[in-house]
């Protein structure tokens, strides 16, 4: 995720820069020569098949950034593996894109080379967050300028950083890249400085930040296996400590693999060498010398840095003070709202103790004027109240006549009152007599309460008698159900039984008109045969007249006869005998199991319809 975050920064800087209308959309062919050199540049095979899929012709228009993403992430970002393609060569061609667009030096000269501009461009995105548009909060900013002052070995001038991050735009949205070159290539950091210095630098920033390189310089190493002292160039990272012949890195002799198990120690001095240090791992444990003390203490702390960093599980030192100091801002951001919030809740409080204070006032005003009030309500009571005692002594005279009136209603009254004893006494008595008949009433309501609850196990019984009768009919019914069911089984049996005996009387029917056939062909065979005797009798009489040839005075002799069958000839008889026997017996069969058939229907339906007539009669003698 990390690695896909920083190439979207750059990415999206070549995408700003392809959008020349500024209207957050780029043409698709533009689209597509960036997506076929982020293919060569991340080392991933092209798929032209997918990006003209994806961009095909039928949706006109320009393409946005929401737009690109999805074919982005799906086709480049997903498929992309760390560690097969080099992410400089990425930043290279994302800033060749927009730095032909947005980088333009005062009157074409400035303090930065393009490498020098390129790099910074690097460290800018590496230490913004991802949030779009690409700023660099203020205090981001001046932590990279005091990094590449300190690699000048220059003091960062307050005044110019603080008039550069004091400007109203860079206070509301943050610094951009743009900006932050710009005062770079203003000269202010670098005065009286070479632009080699710069350039050397902006060059240990980078590798430093960029290419997470904890630490790297010349010490001296023992060997293994010749045990000789060898001058090397170390890289320290956070998981690995590389050697080279020299510091161009090219030669690498070796790796030192940290982790949770290594640990590094201060040696003593042997062998001729002083400022020695080890740094142990579980197969082996290397032996350095550093040209002094101070480095041999920076050595040792970077080493723990890496190793603590390997523990911890984090892969970058500079991402891991880039979140530190992400999480001081907010905490800063945090303590600022709520110093605000308690300012506001101040003149909130000050603003209610004011309105409570006039409110106070107001309530003295009001005071004094109800004093003022109550004043005039005393005297208007007392002036009441003689009046209200002129009235009562003027009541207390009229009472008194009314009492001696009362008097007079008192003895009336009195007279009236014996009246009405007199009157209770009677009521009384006639009391008792109505108690007396409601005690009588009580009783025969109590025996129609009897009569009643008699009545009612009566009518449960009478019900219960018919949910017995109501169950009796409805095993009935079913009962009736089932014999018409059967009945009506007995008579689809019955017409299969009558049309079987259709299909007998019909083969019946065929069988005496083969017999009608058969007769006519009897009589024809007879009538061929008698027509062949009477042939064969003129033959016979022609061949007698060819063998004995008439002479003169010879006497006539009868000629031989030749039998002829006739219809009742007995030679026939046999077969014609035959044949007829053969076709009664065909018909006594038909008409025996015709009538076994007629017979046992008949029988079986009379049989069921006396069952069915039987069950009918007990089943209605059940009902009644």
């Amino acid at each position: 995720m990390e690695l896909r975050a920083e190439l979207l920064k750059s990415i999206w800087y070549a995408f700003t820069s392809l959008d020349v209308e500024k209207s957050g959309k780029v043409s698709k062919s533009q689209l597509k020569v960036l997506s076929h050199n982020l293919y060569t540049a991340l080392n991933i095979p092209h798929d032209p098949v997918a990006l003209e899929d994806h961009f095909r012709d039928d949706d006109d228009g320009p393409v946005s950034n929401q737009g690109y993403m999805p074919y982005l992430n799906k086709f480049i970002l997903d498929k992309v593996v760390e560690g097969t393609f080099d992410k400089e060569n990425v930043d290279a061609f994302c800033w060749t894109l927009c730095a032909k667009k947005n980088y333009r030096p005062k009157n074409g000269v400035g303090v930065l080379r393009d490498r020098d501009a390129f790099h910074l461009w690097c460290l800018f995105n590496f230490q913004s967050d991802d949030k779009y548009p690409l700023v660099l909060a203020p205090e981001e900013v001046e932590y990279l300028l005091k990094k590449i002052c300190s690699a000048m070995s220059v003091e960062l001038s307050c005044v110019d950083t603080e008039d550069f991050i004091s400007q109203q735009a860079v206070q509301q949205s943050g610094i951009t890249v743009w900006s932050f070159l710009d005062f770079v290539n203003t000269g202010r950091l670098t005065k009286g400085v070479e632009k080699e210095s710069v350039t050397m630098a902006i060059e240990e920033v980078y590798r430093e930040i960029v290419g997470n390189i904890i630490k790297e310089g010349y010490l001296w190493k023992k060997g293994h296996l010749r045990r000789n002292w060898n001058e090397r160039w170390f890289s320290l990272r956070p998981s690995t400590i590389h050697y080279y012949v020299s510091e161009d890195c090219k030669d690498c002799k070796g790796c030192i693999e940290l982790d949770q198990n290594s640990c590094v120690e201060v040696l003593p001095e042997k062998e001729g060498k002083r400022c020695m240090f080890c740094v142990k791992t579980l197969t082996k444990t290397y032996e350095m010398s550093a040209p002094d003390t101070r480095k041999r203490q920076e050595w040792t702390t970077a080493i723990q840095t890496a190793i603590r960093l390997c523990v911890e599980g984090k892969n970058s030192l500079h991402k891991d003070l880039k979140q530190r100091r992400s999480e001081q801002r907010e905490e800063r951001e945090r303590r600022r709202i709520t110093k605000e919030e308690e300012l506001q809740r101040l003149h909130v409080i000050q603003g209610e103790r004011e309105s409570k204070l006039a409110e106070l006032e107001l309530l003295q005003e009001a005071q004094k004027q109800t004093q003022a009030a109550l004043q005039k309500e005393e005297q208007r009571r007392r002036q009441q109240h003689e009046e209200l005692q002129r009235t009562l002594q003027e009541q207390l005279q009229l009472a008194k006549e009314a009492r001696a009136n009362m008097e007079v209603e008192m003895a009336l009254k009195e007279e009236e009152t014996k009246r009405q004893r007199k009157r209770i006494k009677e009521l009384e008595e006639t009391q008792l007599r109505l108690e007396e008949a409601l005690h009588q009433e009580i009783r025969a309501r109590q025996d129609e309460e009897a009569y009643r609850l008699e009545q009612a196990r009566l009518l449960v019984e009478e019900e219960e008698n018919m949910k017995a009768l109501m169950a009796l009919q409805e095993e009935q019914e079913k009962y009736i159900l089932k014999t018409q069911k059967e009945k009506l089984e007995l008579r689809q049996e019955m017409e299969s039984k009558s049309q079987a005996l259709e299909e007998a009387q019909t083969q019946l029917e065929k069988v005496r008109a083969s017999r009608h056939r058969m007769d006519q062909d009897i009589a024809t065979a007879q009538r061929k045969l008698r027509q062949a005797s009477t042939s064969v009798k003129h033959w016979n009489v022609q061949m007698n007249r060819l063998m004995h040839p008439i002479g003169p005075g010879d006497r006539r002799t009868s000629l031989p006869t030749v039998r002829v069958p006739s219809q009742r000839d007995p030679g026939l008889y046999p077969y014609q005998q035959k044949s007829e026997e053969r076709m009664k017996e065909r018909e006594r069969e038909l008409e025996q199991q015709t009538t076994e058939n007629e017979s046992g229907v008949g029988g079986n339906l009379s049989g069921r319809e006396e069952k069915y007539q039987s069950q009918v009669s007990n089943g209605n003698m059940d009902c009644a």
